[in-house]
């Protein structure tokens, strides 16, 4: 038997960031939606014990061992209920790799997910979500999906009201940025200056809840967007190419490298999709509506 989960990508409408903490991470409100972009993650018994293969763009980036979340995941959850981790973990990609849209977040909750179906453990969701906090500030909204504001170092949830589907267009850059260095770089960047406490924006918070992309174009924010530019200077092009093809926005999605463009509706994201194609500042473009169910078995 094996069980397959279905696990959305994430673009945050909001990042605020607060100054590093004594613990080396940051407060923050993070306004997260899930997206319409999927890894599957397939767990099967393995007599041969834990293993992780992974197919899909850019899967030769994906480790194999028992850094990836994926696995992590299978092994506390093991842990947990006294028993052995004895699974193949196929991971499917389509979210992009190191490119700031939780594509490891998501493979970690997929597999906790499959996991506990498999393996019948019944764990309560709110042991879930606090196995998925113990892996990462992103994994804990890679199970919930939909639209939530994250608090702390963005692990604990709230969620949000979503009026409508909101149509964005995600440029992938040719190559990655890693989460830790822009950190750091925003902590460069930031010294010498007072940073204020992260809040959430309600004029962001009431266009989600309206469902109108204008108004939440007007919105949108990301903090770490000065460092990842600082670290990837040629994101800006793709920035601007998008703004020209008529997005409604543009912003860096989380710490980068991925861009992300609302469009209005469908068709102007397909128009503002195709320039961006042909612009040569990034190395593929998806669309996708949000916002998308959380971690689920198909």
């Amino acid at each position: 038997m094996s069980v397959t989960v279905r696990v959305p990508a994430k673009v945050n409408v909001q990042l605020a960031v607060g100054a590093a903490r004594p613990d080396g991470f940051h407060d923050l409100a993070n306004v997260f939606l899930a997206v319409g972009l999927y890894d599957e993650v397939t767990v099967t018994p393995s007599p041969d014990g834990l293993r992780v293969t992974c197919e899909g763009p850019d899967a030769g980036q994906v480790p194999l061992d028992r850094t990836n979340l994926a696995a992590r995941a299978a092994l506390l959850l093991a842990e947990r209920y006294g028993r052995d981790a004895d699974v193949h973990i196929h991971i499917a990609k389509d979210i992009p790799v190191a490119g700031g849209m939780a594509g490891g977040s998501a493979d970690g909750a997929g597999a906790l997910l499959a996991c506990d179906t498999l393996w019948g453990t019944g764990a309560p969701r709110a042991e879930l979500l606090d196995i998925c906090a113990e892996l990462g500030s992103d994994v804990p909204f890679s199970l919930v999906g939909g639209a939530a504001l994250g608090t702390g170092r963005g692990e604990k949830l709230t969620a949000l009201e979503v009026g409508g589907t909101f149509h964005w267009v995600f440029a992938m850059a040719a190559r990655g940025l890693s989460t830790p260095a822009v950190f750091r770089e925003f902590d460069r960047l930031a010294q010498g200056r007072d940073i204020p406490g992260p809040v959430a924006s309600q004029d962001l918070l009431a266009a989600l809840a309206k469902g109108d992309p204008h108004a939440l174009a007007a919105t949108v924010s990301n903090d770490l967007q000065p460092a990842a530019l600082s670290l990837f200077p040629q994101l800006a092009d793709t920035l601007a190419a998008g703004r020209a093809a008529g997005a409604l926005t543009a912003l860096v999605s989380g710490s980068g490298p991925t861009t992300a463009f609302l469009a209005p509706d469908a068709e102007a994201a397909a128009t503002v999709a195709d320039a961006l194609r042909a612009s040569g500042t990034c190395r593929t473009v998806r669309t996708a509506p949000g916002p998308a169910p959380g971690a689920t078995v198909v």
